[in-house]
């Protein structure tokens, strides 16, 4: 028995998101018919991040035990011949048999492309979020600064999250202008339900002049999620990659 770890990168656009559903086209679903006719067996597939539907990523990853003999490095070439042309494995590599991506201390990034222009460009309405109100990014990079730290981040979260705890330790946070495309990029050790989405509407109102960069601090003391911005679509949202470490979360 080997534990195999995958590294996913997925348009999500034609999705209902990445968690298995019965009868439901999910990434995860597709990812284990793919494994599931590889090896021959039905598998257990679990997974890292469960994104919205619609939501991109990069470097999601997925975790599976099997007794197949297929090399690990060679699962990757070998799913990608199974899989549909809008989910690719990127890397595959074998880890140890209690490798969970849920259970494992890890920080992953995720990136909000906001396309800033009068009339939303037709071929990118799936990858990026238009706003046509003109937006400030220093502004906007000025109030991302706020983020940076362990708080209460209630005021970022949606209502429904499950979440025990809603303190999160965010370490990098910016706000980049390439032409009419506005990045936002944000590392942490963990995101409530919808948190990237809030930061991004908090910090777009803040970019087209809606109160202050500083206006971040009041919001995370708030602790009342009415205090942020709206929630902006989940189409411009990406996850770009994990880092994992060897300790396990406390429980």
């Amino acid at each position: 028995m080997k534990n195999i770890m995958l590294t996913v990168a997925y348009d999500g656009s034609g999705y209902h998101g990445f968690a298995f559903q019965e009868n439901i086209e999910t990434v995860e679903g597709e990812i284990k018919k793919a494994v599931d006719l590889l090896t021959g067996v039905d598998t257990e597939i679990i997974g890292a991040s469960r994104t919205d539907a619609g939501v991109h990523a990069y470097g999601n990853v997925v975790v599976f035990a099997t007794e197949s003999t297929i090399p690990p490095g060679r699962f990757a070439p070998a799913l990608n011949n199974k899989l549909p042309e809008d989910i690719r494995i990127m890397k595959s590599e074998e880890v140890p048999l209690d490798f969970h991506p849920r259970k494992r201390l890890s920080e992953k990034t995720y990136e909000y492309h906001i396309l800033n222009v009068k009339t939303m460009i037709p071929t990118k309405r799936k990858y990026t979020c238009h706003n046509s109100y003109p937006l400030d990014e220093n502004r906007m990079n000025e109030a991302a600064q706020y983020l940076i730290g362990e708080y209460d981040f209630t005021s970022f979260c949606a209502a429904g999250s499950q979440a025990i705890s809603h303190t999160r330790r965010i370490i990098g946070a910016g706000v980049i202008r390439h032409g009419d495309e506005i990045t936002i990029r944000v590392t942490g050790n963990g995101f409530l339900y919808n948190m990237v989405r809030i930061i991004a509407g908090t910090l777009m109102e803040i970019g087209r002049g809606k109160g202050e960069p500083s206006d971040i601090i009041q919001i995370i003391e708030a602790k009342d999620r009415s205090t942020a911005g709206p929630t902006a679509p989940p189409q411009g949202l990406y996850l770009m990659n994990y880092r994992f470490f060897e300790e396990e979360k406390d429980h």
